[in-house]
């Protein structure tokens, strides 16, 4: 599956599946745009793909910030003159429990998990729009949802609705975008070794409870998230559209409950 000419656009790339993603890409030819908030970071994986021979850049972006998300895709045409990919991976969680979820924190979570997978993935739509009408061959965008669209979390109220939210994004997207040929999928990743989770696979305890609910019975690594995002942008998912890949351990088909130590009394 080469990418040799094809222009990709990656989102919150500085860091975990994000940069695992722009990686993944960059190694199969592709020319990367790293897009992030966090510029040391960003600017390490663009100079890590350079430094190994591949074409990346970092443009600074918070995508829930429009006139953010107009100069990315402008310094991207102007670089590269074109778009192909975009995985929308850009997002934030919130940790309160659901009595205590405060208002401007809902709306910091949907800014960027929600708004700005809009905003970003009408801008680059137009533009893969654009070149479909000049002859060229249609794009494929990623959004990066979650297990957590269909598993709910009471003290990530904030990132559980939004995820949902994201899910449903990406069918309407999807429908409103086939009749230009471009394809839209998701991505939902179940427990996966990233910064976030780290703390969690070091404490012996967390670790069992995490994966009493995984068949598999480990975590997942960002790699292994990045391998689909790039079957969804290849020709190898060319009739895959408005689709959701669980990629969770077995997680959602998981059917019975996992032991517990002291089950209380019944009446």
């Amino acid at each position: 599956m080469s990418f040799e000419g094809k222009v990709a656009i990656i989102s919150g790339a500085a860091r975990g599946i994000g940069r695992a993603c722009a990686n993944r890409l960059g190694h199969v030819g592709a020319k990367v745009v790293i897009a992030d908030v966090n510029e040391k970071l960003g600017e390490e994986v663009a100079d890590g793909l350079g430094g190994g021979g591949h074409d990346a850049r970092f443009i600074l972006c918070n995508v829930a910030e429009r006139l953010d998300v107009r100069n990315l895709i402008a310094e991207t045409l102007n670089a590269y003159g074109r778009i192909d990919i975009l995985v929308n991976n850009a997002a934030v969680m919130d940790s309160a429990p659901f009595l205590e979820l405060r208002e401007e924190e809902l709306d910091r979570v949907f800014a960027t998990n929600v708004k700005g997978a809009f905003l970003l993935g009408q801008a680059v739509a137009r533009q893969m729009v654009t070149q479909v009408q000049a002859g060229e061959r249609p794009g494929s965008i990623i959004n990066m949802s979650s297990v957590n669209d269909h598993f709910a979390l009471p003290d990530h109220v904030a990132y559980t609705m939004s995820k949902g939210a994201l899910s449903q994004l990406t069918k309407a997207m999807s429908l409103a975008l086939a009749p230009h040929g471009i394809r839209v999928n998701a991505v939902a990743p179940g427990s996966i070794m990233t910064e976030m989770l780290k703390p969690t696979a070091g404490d012996p305890e967390s670790a069992r409870r995490v994966l009493s609910r995984t068949p598999l019975g480990r975590f997942g690594h960002p790699e292994e998230i990045a391998q689909i995002v790039q079957f969804l942008a290849s020709d190898a998912s060319s009739y895959i559209t408005g689709e959701t890949i669980y990629a969770d351990g077995g997680r959602r088909p998981l059917n019975f409950t996992v032991e517990v130590k002291n089950p209380p009394r019944q009446r």
